[in-house]
Formats: structure tokens, C-alpha cells, sequence
């Protein structure tokens, strides 16, 4: 199942999805931990790199 779903969207994007995942819950834990403001600036860059791979992937 894993090895399929690397296989329809590639591994590099895999890589990424997995790097925009750990900012999330690395946001999360700056939540949780009391530094809000450092935790909404990482969040920020959960959809910046998901915005990125879709200009990458649409612009050919």
C-alpha cells in the first residue's frame, strides 16, 4: 500500500508531504509549549512548500 502510493506521486513529493508534515506537529508542539507566535510563524511554511510543489508540478 505505502509502496504504491510513493509510486503514484513519486518519491520526492513523498519526501516533501513528510517534511510538511513534521512542521505541522513541530507548530503543534510550539503550541502547546507556549510560544504561539513562534508556532503561527512555522505554520506558515506547511502551505508555502504545499504551494510550491503545485507551481513546480503545473508549470510544465
Amino acid at each position: 500500500m505505502i509502496k504504491n502510493f510513493i509510486k503514484r506521486i513519486g518519491p520526492m513529493n513523498c519526501l516533501m508531504l513528510l517534511i510538511v508534515l513534521s512542521i505541522i506537529v513541530f507548530s503543534e508542539y510550539l503550541f502547546l509549549s507556549g510560544k504561539k507566535l513562534d508556532a503561527i510563524f512555522v505554520a506558515f511554511w506547511a502551505p508555502t512548500i504545499l504551494g510550491f510543489m503545485n507551481y513546480l508540478k503545473y508549470k510544465k
